[in-house]
């Protein structure tokens, strides 16, 4: 099943060697020493404090003829994080503050993991020849080829032009490639950092904070950061009151920066659980993602993304027509089965047009862990940094 980050992702090597010790035979040791180790992901207490602290992302003033802001969330085609992509593209056009656009490195359609199709608005080349001037703020999610010559010089040519350069979750490493760090501060996903700090050692790598800001930089970390960033941008774009009613919609309660780090840690329960996943071939199983015209798809990112991170689940859009359905944002999503086999899987559960991005994220949490266990919602939580308790409470 597919991870935030496959190339580098710590629990696919720690995965893989309890995978060796269970093919030995010295499962029970290890599943005793699980067994003393409660794992999953606590919530911090939920301090006033933690409330007030807002780091403010500048307001970029390269292009002051502009009557809108231009943003520009950059996919990758051969596989950009669902996610970090449709969240910031997604909230941003809800919020209407802005001229957004989903801009793919080639025309076709980008290929989202772990799941879903999208067709782009534009493709560099095009975004390139309608704004040569670039854009003011630049999204860049995690993507597979971080180290593609291709992106990087076309993300580094938007900062030469004068863009906020946004990197979020695992984006960070396009930055990192790009020279974009050095002598900066910055943040990750919580299991990328010690690798960051080995390879980019001149940028300062900090924890406690969801989302960083060091001038015309800002990174995150982990996946559902996208959230509070998209709405710290929001802020800037269009001030405190705007943000706060998109932050409603979304059912987030605020956009701050706070950030339990201490909670994101792999521990033995973890790396055992996503074993036993892994290897438990006989319930693999494929859901149905319903893509209707005007459905949020904020949500529906979020809800797909949890649940195809279990191990277990492997989720695929379905629709009636192969043209393709835009959601809430405009975004042209390409389904992966239609009529009698879209209609012949099971239906992917928790989200509804009527259900806040985050609510529905809960939701669906609340279900994984009913279907196949709290360790295993635990440990799809831990994937995307998100807090959460058992009952579904942040």
């Amino acid at each position: 099943m597919p991870l935030p980050r496959p190339r580098k992702a710590p629990i696919t090597k720690m995965v893989g060697r309890v995978l060796c010790v269970l093919l030995v035979g010295s499962a029970a040791c290890f599943a005793q020493q699980v067994h003393r180790d409660p794992g999953g992901v606590r919530a911090a207490p939920d301090t006033a404090a933690a409330h007030a602290l807002r780091t403010a992302i500048p307001a970029n003033q390269r292009h002051p003829g502009r009557a809108r802001p231009l943003v520009a969330v950059i996919g990758h085609n051969a596989n950009t994080e669902l996610t970090d992509f449709v969240v910031p593209y997604g909230i941003l056009k809800r919020a209407d503050v802005a001229d957004v656009y989903a801009v793919g490195m080639e025309a076709g359609p980008i290929q989202l993991f772990p799941a879903f199709r999208v067709h782009p608005d534009i493709d560099v080349t095009a975004f390139d020849a309608r704004f040569p001037e670039g854009a003011d703020y630049v999204v860049v999610p995690a993507v597979h080829e971080d180290d593609d010559p291709a992106l990087l010089a076309w993300v580094h040519q938007q900062w030469d032009k004068g863009a906020t350069i946004i990197g979020v979750c695992d984006g960070v490493w396009v930055l990192a490639r790009a020279g974009l760090l050095t002598g900066r501060r910055a943040t990750s996903h919580w299991y990328a950092r010690q690798a960051l700090i080995r390879q980019f050692p001149q940028t300062e790598w900090v924890s406690g904070q969801r989302y960083v800001v060091d001038g015309r930089i800002v990174t995150t970390t982990g996946v559902t950061a996208s959230l509070p960033v998209s709405l710290a941008l929001i802020e800037t774009l269009g001030g405190a009151d705007r943000a706060q009613v998109v932050a409603n919609a979304v059912g987030a309660p605020n956009w701050s920066s706070a950030h339990a780090s201490e909670a994101f840690q792999l521990s033995p329960r973890h790396v055992y659980t996503a074993a036993h996943n892994m290897v438990a071939l006989w319930r693999r199983e494929s859901l149905g993602a319903a893509l209707r015209p005007g459905d949020d798809d904020v949500a529906l990112a979020l809800v797909a993304d949890a649940h195809a991170r279990t191990y277990f689940t492997r989720v695929l859009g379905t629709a009636d027509t192969l043209t393709g359905v835009r959601l809430a944002s405009g975004l042209l999503f390409l389904p992966d089965r239609t009529n009698a086999d879209a209609r012949a899987l099971p239906s992917l559960t928790g989200t509804t047009p009527a259900k806040e991005p985050l609510v529905a994220l809960n939701t669906a949490l609340t279900s994984i862990a009913q279907r196949h266990g709290t360790d295993t919602a635990a440990l799809v939580a831990l994937q995307l940094e998100y807090l959460w308790l058992a009952a579904g409470a942040r």
